[in-house]
């Protein structure tokens, strides 16, 4: 039996009210917001969002930047019909844009535990603004273990914000440890999301990429071909989503990490593939990431 995984950043999957058709606000007891007077944020672009998704068919799919889990259940419903989804998970977090890292999944969920109550070393502030998700997820028996992860972004400087990334993938790697060092990390696991931050010398991401319990999937590919943001101010085509296998996962899985990138607006020429119908220059694009994924036996 194979499952596949993925995660994709989905790039502002937002609700927003319907002020213009002249909705009332206040519910009758005046607390409540009525949520059917509430519709997907540039429905267009999200509609490729699920294009992505779809063309990616993946059992379980760990997404960021999700508002709620309200509009996760309205996008699912509304936009992923037939994927069979029938379990999705998001935790609000502490992102002053309310963005959320989420999980949607065809098997069913097992022990939650979240870790958006961590504190950063000063105790200044929190530690994963967008959490760190530690999900079990049941497939017929075998247990997979899945860390979402969406970490600081590097907006105001790669190097200004390198301490509150290394500072997050140093707990992600706590974490592991804690789980798992004593079983010599031979548990079926996954390390995965938006990192925000590439491999090279000045990498934030070292207590993950060289984890004496975790393998990068994208060991052994060229720039080409890893590759899953593209900014375009800077004209940089970067890796800043990752899937890391535990050593028993990746033992058992030779396979490489995918790149799915037809979702991308045509300015990101780069990529001179196939594209979804519907995808403009600039806008709209199913995203700034494209999704990645990989085909895993569980023993």
């Amino acid at each position: 039996m194979k499952i596949r995984i993925a995660t994709f950043n989905c790039e502002n999957l937002f609700a927003r009210y319907k002020f213009r058709e002249g909705r009332e606000t206040l519910a009758p007891n005046g607390f409540t917001i009525n949520d059917l007077a509430f519709d997907i944020y540039d429905e267009t672009s999200k509609q490729l969002t699920a294009k992505a998704i779809k063309e990616v068919n993946a059992d379980i799919i760990c997404l960021q930047e999700i508002e709620s889990l309200p509009v996760l259940e309205r996008f699912n419903s509304r936009f992923l019909g037939g994927m069979k989804y029938k379990y999705r998970m998001l935790i609000d977090s502490h992102d002053p844009r309310y963005i959320d890292v989420a999980i949607l999944s065809r098997y069913p969920f097992g022990r939650i535990k979240t870790y958006r109550h961590e504190r950063n070393k000063n105790n200044t502030w929190w530690l994963f603004s967008r959490d760190c998700l530690e999900t079990d997820v049941d497939i017929q028996g075998e247990t997979l273990t899945v860390y979402v992860n969406h970490f600081k972004s590097m907006i105001g400087g790669r190097d200004e914000t390198k301490e509150r990334r290394l500072e997050q993938t140093q707990k992600v790697a706590e974490i592991i440890d804690k789980r798992w060092k004593a079983k010599n990390y031979k548990g079926i696991f996954t390390v995965l999301g938006d990192f925000n931050d590439y491999i090279d010398s000045n990498t934030s991401l070292e207590p993950l990429i060289h984890h004496p319990g975790l393998v990068n999937t994208t060991d052994g590919l060229s720039d080409d071909e890893k590759w899953t943001h593209y900014w375009a101010s800077g004209n940089e085509y970067r890796q800043l989503d990752f899937i890391l296998l535990s050593k028993k996962l990746a033992s058992i899985n030779p396979s490489k990490l995918q790149v799915m990138r037809k979702g991308l607006p045509f300015r990101a020429e780069k990529y001179i593939g196939e594209r979804f119908e519907g995808v403009g220059e600039n806008h709209p694009k199913a995203s700034d990431h494209v999704p990645i994924f990989i085909d895993l036996k569980l023993k």
